[in-house]
Order: structure tokens, then sequence, then C-alpha cells
């Protein structure tokens, strides 16, 4: 059907999000902007996620049900391949739209040139009864970042740190389909689309609240040091692609630098053969020094120090991230 409006599709992945679910459904149907296309991946969910996505009472949305999880990358390309919009959306089972989200995103995309792959916005977080948290760049009276968010071209800046919360973004379809969609051999798609898009093409940011993210137990993002999650494995592959990426040497001193990083989160995970490979990697760029061969020499004789580690993140950390989540509810 042609609209006077471009289309937009949301790819929606779930998986055991009976808890919020139909939340994030609702959110899609509740925006501001009626041209949408909505397609649900249920990734081989064990609760009753595809139970709630059948017999819920929504307008036509396209439903895939997998047998077993696939992983996030090979899911959102099932999803791409029936994409019809000329933006998409990336959104987790249980995570939230505001309302206006999709008008402002597209409208902010029409004015932009074509060199122009991804909008992303500011995001609040929110826990698992929805209770409101912090802010991913935290916000002035005005609802403003208080900080400089970077735009344009942002290819160094995706090399130098995480900075973009990732259910924000709305890509064009077109270059990710150039791209080839979201890479299966990874355990996770974000770091490797920034680099891969940044490189070429330029993000703008959009200086508004328009999405919750849930910060849940188990997510992704505490997988790094899980040992053999997979996800320290992806970072090296993506690092090799930003080695052969790279145009200068400020963006292989970037390179340099996270590589450290991924250095000392081996050793944290025990995956110290891993450990080895990214220091190789270092080595081809400058000399490692004598921090990281400290590190190095304390992954070759193997030092179990996951356990230890593992503790501290799942218990004295959260009780100091408790407290300030505490002090955030005074403050506000």
């Amino acid at each position: 059907m042609e609209h006077p409006q471009p289309l937009v599709t949301v790819i929606l992945t779930a998986f055991n999000h009976q808890n919020y679910i139909l939340e994030a459904i609702k959110s899609v149907f509740s925006q501001s902007y009626p041209y949408i296309q909505l397609v649900v991946i249920d990734n081989g969910s064990k609760d009753s996620t595809l139970a709630l996505l059948e017999n819920e009472s929504f307008p036509d949305f396209l439903l895939i049900k997998n047998l077993y999880n696939k992983g996030l990358c090979q899911a959102f390309n099932q999803g791409l391949e029936f994409a019809k919009g000329k933006y998409i959306v990336d959104l987790s089972g249980d995570d939230v739209l505001l309302p206006g989200r999709i008008e402002k995103q597209v409208a902010a995309f029409e004015q932009l040139s074509e060199n122009y792959a991804v909008t992303f916005t500011n995001a609040r977080y929110i826990n698992q009864s929805s209770k409101p948290l912090n802010y991913h760049y935290a916000i002035n009276a005005q609802g403003s970042a208080l900080e400089n968010v970077p735009s344009g071209d942002v290819y160094k800046k995706v090399l130098e740190k995480y900075f973009i919360c990732t259910p924000t973004m709305m890509m064009r379809t077109d270059i990710l389909r150039e791209m080839g969609g979201y890479d299966e051999s990874l355990s996770f798609e974000d770091f490797d689309f920034w680099v891969r898009s940044a490189v070429k093409y330029k993000y703008f940011y959009l200086d508004e609240v328009l999405t919750l993210k849930r910060n849940s137990p188990g997510s992704l993002g505490s997988d790094v040091y899980k040992m053999g999650s997979g996800m320290l494995k992806s970072y090296y592959a993506v690092c090799n692609k930003v080695y052969d990426l790279n145009r200068d040497q400020e963006e292989f001193d970037l390179l340099a630098a996270r590589i450290r990083t991924f250095i000392r989160k081996c050793f944290y995970a025990q995956e110290f053969e891993l450990a080895l490979k990214f220091r190789k990697l270092l080595n081809y760029i400058e000399n490692p020094g004598w921090k990281t061969e400290c590190i190095v020499f304390l992954c070759r004789i193997r030092l179990p120090v996951n356990g230890i580690y593992r503790f501290y993140i799942n218990h004295l950390q959260k009780f100091f991230i408790n407290r300030k989540d505490l002090a955030f509810e005074v403050v506000t």
C-alpha cells in the first residue's frame, strides 16, 4: 500500500518475556505514528510468551515462531526478510516505546540526507516492575541531556566507548540490507553494527527521552563475565573487523585502548586463551606495555578469579547500585 508518510517496520524479538511482552506490543500499537508494520519473533520461549502473543487481541502483525532460541542476530534477520518499511526499529520484548517516538524519529530522518544511517535518542531505565530509574544521559529540568552527545560522524566515538542506548535506534532499511543485516556468527549486534555502519554513514542524535529500557537480571550484557558465554569471542571478531576498517592512527589508538579493556575482561572471565589472542592483535598496533603484560602473565598462569569477580558483580556491585537508586529516588 502507498502511504503519505514512510512505513516503519518494528522488529520485536522475544525470549521468555511473558511478564513484559504485552506492554512492549501495546507500546507499538499506541504510537502516534500510524504507518507501522510489526514483525514479532518468538525465539523459542519456554514460558507463556508465545501463548500470550497468540491469544491476546491485537491488531494484525506477523508472528514468527522459532522452535529454539536462534540468537538475537539470526532472529532479527528473520524479521528483516519480511520488512517493508523505509526505516526499522529493533525492539526487545521487555522494552517500551513512548507514544511519540516513531513519529519524531521519522520526522528527524526525513530532514536528513541519505548518508545518515541511524537516528538515536535518550532513554530512561526501568526495573522489572517498570519503576523508573536513571536516564541513559542525565537530563536537566527541561529534559535535555546534560552532556554533549556525539552526532554526525561517530565512528571514532563508537571505538572509544559505549554511548548509544541500543533500543533507541531507528535505522535505514536499505543500509541494513546493504550490510547483510546483523552478523549471525556473533552473540550480540550493537558494537558490530555500530562500527560497520558508522565507518561509512552518519548518526543523528535526537535529544528526547523516547524509550524505556528495562534492566533485567540475566540480560545479555551481564554474560560477558560468564565463562564460555561467547561474548568476548564476539568482541574479538569485531575488533578484527575494526582493524581492517580503520583509516588513521587515532582510530588504531582507540582500538588499542578497547583491546586492553577486553584483555582485562578475558582475565576476569577466565577466557585465558582469548586474552592471548587479543594481546597478539594489540601487538600489531603497539607495544602492549608492562601493565597489560602483567595481566597477560596472570592469564598464562591461569589464575582462577572468575568466581570471586562474579560474586562481586552479582552481590557487592548490586548493593552499591541499589544504594545509588535509593539516592536517586530521594533526590527526584
